[in-house]
This record gives structure tokens, sequence and C-alpha cells, in this order.
């Protein structure tokens, strides 16, 4: 059913998945970049269905535990109670990534829909834990063009790795193009 709706979505929206990856995708943590609209949600949320990539994210917890929380349960939200997650968030992912053999995180890279300085740098910190690659994916708004760019294997050198991902973004256009800063570090 979600496939259908996805196929709609983009059917109607003129959007295309498009990317380069050839090996599946059960078991990483996906960027998910540019992120600067609400519409980022309903357009990555398609991408993966379309790709079927059972992607997870993590959502405050008075979501998932209120009436509708099966609706977002049922996209693939993780609950998580915000005021201990600040320190524990990047160590619960980690936990979860090794406990299941199967499972894509998505984790929005800037962290927020405003414009910021630089991506935060969990989701490496996650990966490189969980000894797990990140996936790359992206929405592009200018081409309506959406899906995954490749995985990334990091090598524990931050800042080399993060040289490489970010000239994979440089290109990649955001709905609202000047909330998006591709500085990762």
């Amino acid at each position: 059913m979600k496939k259908i709706l996805a196929f709609l979505f983009f059917k109607l929206s003129g959007w295309k998945v498009t990317g380069e990856v050839t090996e599946p995708m059960k078991h990483c943590v996906m960027v998910a970049a540019p992120h600067t609209s609400n519409w980022d949600f309903p357009f990555a949320m398609s991408t993966f269905w379309l790709m079927d990539v059972p992607v997870r994210f993590f959502i405050k917890d008075s979501y998932t535990k209120s009436i509708f929380g099966w609706f977002f349960k049922s996209l693939g939200a993780i609950g998580v109670n915000r005021e201990n997650a600040q320190n524990g968030l990047t160590e619960f992912a980690v936990e979860q990534l090794k406990k299941h053999k199967q499972l894509v995180i998505l984790v929005p890279a800037e962290g927020t829909r405003k414009r910021v300085e630089k991506w935060r740098t969990g989701f490496y910190h996650i990966a490189q834990q969980a000894q797990v690659p990140i996936g790359l994916g992206y929405l592009d708004f200018a081409k309506k063009e959406a899906g995954v760019k490749s995985l990334f294997y990091p090598t524990g050198n931050l800042e080399n790795d993060l040289s490489e991902i970010q000239e994979v973004y440089k290109n990649i256009q955001g709905k609202i193009p000047e909330n998006y800063n591709p500085i990762i570090h």
C-alpha cells in the first residue's frame, strides 16, 4: 500500500527516483539531505518506500504514545524521550543497529529545517560505532529527483570522510535553498 501511495505521489508531483546504489540497503544509517522544509518528509519516505528501503526514524515519544501513535509507528517512527536523548541518542541508535540485523535509521544530518553553520556529525559516529555504512540519501528539488547516491563506509578519519560526503551533496538543492548549507565540518 505504501509503495502505491508513493508511486502516485511521485507521479502527481513530477518526481522520479534516481540513484547509483546497487547493493541492498537493509542495515545502515541513512543521511537525509538537504533538510530545508516540512515537504522533505513525505518525499523522503516515498523515495524509500519506492526503493524498498525499510527506513526507521526517531521522533518525540509523545507522538508515538498519542492516540495516533499507531500511525507514526506504521511510518517507521521510533519514539524517544528527548529530555533524556541529548546524551544518549547516539548510544541508543548504535545499540539498536547492533541489536537488529536489518535496520535503516534515517537521520537528518543538519538536525533542523533551518540553516545551520555546519552539519551535526552524529550520523557518522553512529555508523562508525555500529560498524555499518552511511546511506547518502538526497532530495533535489531543482531536478525533482530523489534517491540514494551511494553507501559510504566510514574509515575512522573523520575529516577526510566528511569531506568526501560533503562533495556528494555540493550540487543538490533543497526546497528552500537559503536554508541549506552543505558544510559538514
